[in-house]
């Protein structure tokens, strides 16, 4: 069934992107309708980050949500096996690109925005030479295979299985490469601080402040938003005073940054994900 997949994937590589974009949005609606427990997460979700926000509009923006979920991971068909001049077509890098064409280590700041591989192929493509990005393996063998060739496609890209631990992350970084990293999930209260995320208490790992210290790295942030034509990946200077030396407050303003940028977008972050699972000592579960 997995190789079924596969081929399918393939195949669709070769389809027009509107023809593309309009069957993930077919998809996204039907599962939108189908899938109960993951639109109930996001609903929860999006009344804990906009409670100024009325039902009617809540609902559209997760119906949205699901749409660019499907259109994002359809476009995984073309990004990761498409002539590599269609990716390039089809993905544009903004703001201080330049920031990393520098020879000095840095850490790309890349949250859940569904753009993200397109986002990490583009800038490894167009930018980068070498970079690595920490990942969790999936349970199949042979989707796990064609997730990590796809993501290690273009340039010299490392990946690093989560279980190995930061060491490798901070040789390389100390060695002057650069690290995609996607540290807004929630993943439990080991080495998380409770900070707020718009205004809610969210357990948030601390990796980025550490690594940025331990590895001697600039942060910058790389947002990619869905856009007709593909993709569009917004580089930013350099965060100033960044890490403080106090990870909880560290923490926090990486989420005040993310929240502005998913004020610009809400219908393009990852809200199926449970990312107030994780409670304070003493208070109820959310989900």
């Amino acid at each position: 069934m997995n190789r079924l997949f596969l081929w399918l994937m393939r195949a669709l590589a070769c389809v027009p992107l509107p023809a593309l974009r309009a069957l993930g949005a077919a998809i996204g609606l039907l599962m939108y309708a189908l899938a109960g427990r993951r639109r109930r997460v996001a609903l929860t979700n999006l009344r804990l980050c906009f409670p100024e926000w009325d039902e009617t509009q809540r609902r559209s923006t997760a119906r949205r949500n699901f749409i660019c979920f499907v259109q994002a991971f359809l476009d995984r068909a073309w990004l990761w096996s498409a002539p590599p001049e269609v990716v390039r077509q089809r993905i544009t890098l903004t703001g201080e690109v330049d920031e990393l064409r520098r020879p000095e280590a840095a850490i790309m700041f890349a949250p859940h925005f569904y753009g993200m591989d397109a986002g990490g192929a583009g800038v490894v493509q167009q930018a980068l030479r070498q970079s690595g990005s920490i990942y969790s393996p999936q349970k199949s063998a042979v989707l796990d295979a064609w997730m990590r060739a796809g993501r290690e496609r273009f340039g010299d890209v490392v990946m690093v299985n989560r279980r190995d631990g930061i060491r490798p992350v901070i040789k390389w970084l100390r060695g002057g490469r650069y690290l995609y990293l996607l540290p807004d999930m929630d993943l439990g209260a080991q080495d998380s601080v409770f900070v707020p995320f718009f205004g809610v208490p969210c357990a948030t790992v601390t990796a980025l402040p550490r690594l940025a210290r331990m590895g001697r790295a600039r942060v910058v942030s790389c947002i990619t938003r869905m856009t007709p034509q593909g993709y569009e990946t917004q580089v930013s200077a350099p965060w100033p005073d960044y890490p403080s030396g106090d990870d909880e407050a560290d923490a926090a303003r990486m989420n005040r940054e993310l929240e502005a940028e998913i004020r610009i977008m809400p219908e393009q972050y990852y809200w199926v994900h449970r990312r107030f699972k994780t409670r304070p000592p003493g208070e109820p579960a959310l989900y």
